[in-house]
């Protein structure tokens, strides 16, 4: 087996396959660029080099830093991670003249399916059915526009050397493949270096389905279920599952058979998956391959009980695989949420900064025991896993020069409901403070209906929150058990500072038993009744019993009420807590009925007007002004576009108006609701 490979990645991922390499007792080597030298990865690896300044195409896809890396630690293979490097045939050329293995499938398989319009042809050669589109390569947006037509709308405009959402738009009419067009020609162009262009119909009502596969260098070939990915946001993957609530017996075996029969076709040897577009029928259309380690692959592990890190290590390492088609069980339900560092109250745009508070909920590991790679029997009920794959830590920094994930955290359970509820739970658990993340949005998604019915489409989101998320409300039947919750915590917190301020006296006479806890415009009458173990609560007619041993300071409550577990992140404010919960985002008032009486008296506090200012959504860099002072403007005209991770994003108008003035040209590094422009 192999002493030392080097992971040419960064991130979650490269801390991903270090686990795995120490497990198998072989030596890692991690590589980092100025933004990254404190890095997780960097601290956990044996070994560690430089390679260069923050923008990836200066440091993490230079070919030649990361040969140098090689050569310089005596690294034996390489693992590339996915994204950067991963899909790259000149460096698995590179590797290959050096004589290094590359953990990964050979440089043809590499360039055959890696490519997307060279995919498609071979696989509509071996009579695979695909979308119907474009195949060749489009010169200009007129172009575009001309194959758009005779396509039909709607489109999608596509990297052919794309992935994780880059460079990828969806049109619905000229005007949007001209801008599409470029849009997708340009973020192309700097996340891979290729900016070649095709056009595909877009098939509405979808929903996207990949299969693992994983072959070796001898032949052998195998499909490790499916996963669901069509909860997608911008074409980018936010939640994923296996397997998928969707297939039957029959379409998942012909799905993983035409999968592996693909892989065979291009002498695939490695992890790859394949994904597939499946509509309402369960009719399945051929996608896409990507020749490397997916994101979502823990939910596969979780399923399935395969290190599939350690099997592209085994197989680069010309080892045969030991498992069969028919030793491959798939037991439980897995979910994943990927956390980005990204505000879902501001349309979901990056958010960077330093993570003050970074507490992952506690990981569990997985269900029943292991052996030869394959569950042994079924999974016995209330077993459950929590698994969270990272690559930063509390005081770590969140950079704008990568993708904006923070964690992939997933949760296994025996059942589909199950491990959803066990996801709830995470969510709630989990502490991130210090810049904008979409743990509320998640935490909405995992109790929507369709959701958890099953029935979601890629077009979740945007049927579901078409005009972005603006949080949700804390439901009727939680209301009074948040409210109950909050009432005992405040009795605590009363306690506590009649100590303090050495008022100690009788603690029921000084703190009182009857309060109005003001909940989402409701306030609710309540009194309480404390014992050493907990509190009674009168509530709307009802006695609710908090046990917990929540103190004031604590930002989570784990609390039980009326015999049921409750998790809430808490901060105290004026008079009562702010409350996260199931994406829920409130203030919670505690007062006494003197306060509550006077509270209704007080003015509300109006927002600042911004309506004639475009302010900076995140942190980012300006690439182009659209309009000119004295222009007059319509709604939902572009007005400038700003880059942050890797991502084009393009300000509209909200109504029609005239530019008065700009304070930003192109080449413009701007903060957080930094005034671009303003408006009359």
């Amino acid at each position: 087996m192999f002493k030392k490979i080097l992971i040419a990645n960064r991130g979650e991922i490269a801390c991903r396959v270090i686990k795995t390499a120490r497990k198998m007792g072989i030596k890692t080597v991690a590589v980092y660029s100025d933004a990254d030298r404190n890095a997780l990865h960097v601290k956990m690896a044996d070994e560690a080099v430089h390679i260069g300044p923050a923008p990836a195409n200066q440091s993490y896809i230079v070919i030649d830093k990361i040969m140098k890396a090689i050569k310089d630690t005596g690294a034996e293979a390489v693992h590339p991670g996915y994204g950067f490097l991963s899909e790259n045939p000149k460096f698995a050329e590179a590797l290959d003249a050096a004589g290094v293995a590359f953990i990964g499938p050979p440089k043809g398989a590499i360039e055959d399916m890696g490519d997307k319009i060279t995919s498609k042809k071979i696989a509509q050669e071996a009579q695979v059915s695909t979308v119907p589109g474009y195949m060749g390569l489009i010169a200009d947006a007129e172009e575009a526009v001309k194959i758009s037509n005779e396509v039909g709308y709607p489109v999608m405009i596509k990297a052919s050397a794309g992935g994780g959402g880059k460079g990828m738009r969806i049109a619905w009419t000229d005007d949007e493949a001209r801008e599409g067009f470029q849009s997708s020609k340009n973020e192309a162009a700097n996340s891979f270096g290729d900016d070649r262009i095709f056009i595909e119909k877009f098939v509405t009502q979808p929903r996207h389905i990949e299969i693992q596969v994983l072959c070796d260098t001898h032949g052998n070939g195998i499909y490790l279920g499916e996963r669901e990915c069509s909860i997608q946001r911008r074409n980018q993957k936010v939640i994923e599952e296996a397997p998928s609530p969707f297939l039957d017996e029959d379409t998942r075996k012909a799905m993983g058979e035409q999968s592996v029969a693909l892989a065979k076709a291009v002498g695939y040897a490695s992890a790859g998956t394949v994904e597939f577009i499946v509509d309402g029928d369960r009719n399945f259309y051929f996608l896409e391959m990507n020749t490397r380690l997916q994101v979502e692959h823990p939910v596969t592990e979780l399923i399935t009980g395969v290190d599939l890190v350690e099997q592209m290590i085994r197989v680069a390492y010309g080892e045969a695989l030991t498992m069969t088609q028919d030793d491959v069980t798939l037991t439980g339900w897995a979910m994943e949420s990927r956390l980005y560092a990204e505000d879902p109250y501001r349309g979901f745009l990056p958010s960077i900064g330093r993570l003050t508070t970074y507490r992952p909920p506690a990981e569990i590991a997985a269900g029943p025991l292991l052996e030869n790679g394959k569950w042994q029997g079924e999974a016995p009920e209330g077993q459950h896993a929590v698994r969270n794959d990272t690559g930063v830590y509390d005081g770590g920094e969140i950079s704008m020069y990568y993708d904006p994930m923070i964690a992939k955290l997933c949760t296994w359970a025996p059942t589909r409901d199950a491990a959803i509820e066990e996801m709830r739970v995470a969510l709630d658990s989990f502490e991130v403070e210090g810049i904008g993340h979409n743990i509320p949005f998640l935490s909405a998604v995992y109790d929507h209906e369709k959701f958890t019915s099953g029935k979601m489409t890629t077009a979740f989101i945007e049927e579901e929150f078409p005009d972005g998320f603006e949080g949700v409300a804390i439901t009727e039947a939680d209301s009074p058990r948040i409210a109950a919750a909050c009432a005992a915590m405040h009795r605590v917190a009363e306690i506590r500072r009649t100590r303090v301020t050495g008022r100690m006296g009788n603690h029921e006479r000084v703190v009182g038993r009857d309060w109005v806890v003001s909940l989402q415009g409701d306030d609710h009458t309540v009194a309480i009744e404390a014992d050493r173990d907990g509190a009674d609560v009168a509530i709307g007619g009802a006695i609710l019993r908090v046990e917990s041993d929540w103190a004031p300071g604590q930002p989570l409550a784990r609390l039980t009420v009326d015999g049921t577990p409750l998790v809430m992140k808490v901060s105290k404010i004026s008079g009562g807590f702010r409350v996260r919960y199931r994406g829920a985002d409130v203030k919670v008032h505690v007062r006494s009925p003197r306060q509550a009486e006077l509270a209704k008296l007080m003015p509300e506090k109006l927002a600042p007007d911004t309506s004639k200012l475009l302010l900076c959504p995140m942190p980012g860099l300006i690439v182009k002004v659209d309009v000119e002072v004295g222009d007059e403007i319509q709604e939902g005209q572009a007005l400038c576009t700003v880059e942050a991770m890797k991502m084009e994003n393009i300000l509209r108008a909200e109504k029609k108006a005239i530019v008065t003035k700009i304070n930003a040209t192109a080449g413009d590094s701007l903060a957080v609701d930094d005034v671009i422009m303003e408006f009359e």
